[in-house]
This record gives structure tokens, sequence and C-alpha cells, in this order.
């Protein structure tokens, strides 16, 4: 019995001295986090770099229109950049930026602690940049990266394709399995996650386009994957 006690008196403060929490910083903090803010913040600086660079292109396209009958770039490489520009500015810059104002609002608006999955969370964000590196990619292919309109539209799909389109699909699908996981998060944490007296008639009204939008996002991501997936 003596010894009993001696030992949860010896490894009592030790123990918890031991495993004092220890929260990692510099880029491991960016890393591993599972912090609905810190995850937040990480989609909208990824929204802003990819706004930027979806700008650039955007550059190179109004420069080639300013005036008729110019040639700044080759027909192809404009072609190149209106479907890249497109794909950047809605998958890489919009649905991102609107997805970090879920994770940093949703769970204060409904008076959570945290998101539902804070793990899928933080894997759903570090998949974004693997997708947009692909795409990006696909422009240094032999014949250029994908060339037919950013909707990509049959039959100018399958007739101009070439090696940048399959990094271009795959791309796609890593974009939307990011959308799915992000979705089904934002569902899981309004659904069970609300505080006490937070009913469905009190919830605010960005909390309620977010939920809409979610389930939208889980039926169509699947359609656009086998749509392009047929490209």
């Amino acid at each position: 019995m003596t010894a009993t006690t001696n030992d949860t008196h010896r490894d009592g403060p030790h123990d918890a001295e031991h495993h004092e929490h220890h929260i990692p910083t510099g880029i491991k903090r960016w890393l591993y986090t599972t912090n609905h803010k810190d995850i937040g913040t990480l989609y909208l600086w990824f929204a802003f770099i990819m706004f930027l660079t979806g700008g650039a292109m955007a550059m190179v396209i109004r420069a080639e229109l300013f005036q008729p009958g110019l040639q700044i770039v080759e027909p192809n490489f404009f072609n190149q950049m209106t479907t890249v520009h497109g794909l950047i500015m809605v998958f890489g810059a919009v649905m991102p930026a609107f997805t970090g104002l879920a994770n940093w609002l949703i769970p204060m608006m409904i008076g959570a602690p945290d998101m539902a999955l804070p793990r899928m969370n933080n894997w759903s964000f570090w998949i974004l940049p693997f997708a947009f590196a692909i795409l990006l990619s696909s422009l240094f292919m032999e014949g250029g990266g994908p060339a037919f309109g950013w909707t990509f539209y049959a039959p100018l799909s399958t007739t101009y394709s070439n090696d940048g389109t399959a990094l271009f699909v795959f791309a796609v699908h890593i974009m939307g399995a990011s959308s799915i996981m992000g979705a089904i998060n934002v569902i899981v944490t309004i659904w069970n996650m609300r505080a006490p007296g937070m009913t469905w008639m009190k919830m605010p009204l960005f909390v309620w386009t977010w939920l809409i939008t979610a389930f939208l996002l889980i039926a169509v991501m699947p359609v656009l994957a086998g749509a392009v997936t047929m490209v």
C-alpha cells in the first residue's frame, strides 16, 4: 500500500510535467495544425497567392487583346492561359477563400470549440497546393497545358486534348476530394456541434448558406470528377 502511494506521489507531478502539451512552432505549427483559425488562415493565404497567379495569367490575356492583330504570345499558349486562368480563379481563389471564411467563422457563429473533424480539415487543405502544382506543371508538358477553355466542353476538349490534359484531370480530382472533405466537415460541425440553445432557426445566414453549399458540393463534385475523367 505504501509502495503504491509512494509511486503515485512520485509519478504524479513529474508525469504531468513530462506530458505537458507541446505546441509546435514555426513551419510545424502550420503543417500539423488542427486549429480551425489556423487552417482558415492557410486557406485565405493560399487563395490570395492563387489570385495573384491567376491575375498574372489574366494580364497575359489582356495584353494579347490590347490591340487587334497583336501577337505577344502564340495562339495555343493564349488558349492555355485562358483555360488555366479560369480554373485557378474558380477552384484556387474563390472556393478556398470561401472555405477559409467558413473555417474561421462557422465554429464561432454556432458556439463550437472547433470543426468536428480537425485532422481531416488539415488534410483537406494540404492536398490543395499539390493539386495546383500538378495543374501548373501541365503548362510545361510537351504540347502545353489544357487549351480548351476552363469549362472544358466537348467536342473542343476531346479534339484538342494533349499530355497536359491528364495532369489537369488528376488535379481536378484532388480539388474535388478536398472540397468533399471540407463539405463533410462543415455538415457534421453544424449538425452536431451547435451550442445549447443554438437552434436551426437561430443560426446566422452565413452558416445556413454554407450548410446548403456543402450538400451541393457533395452532390456536384463526383459528377464533375466523372465528366473530366471522360475527357
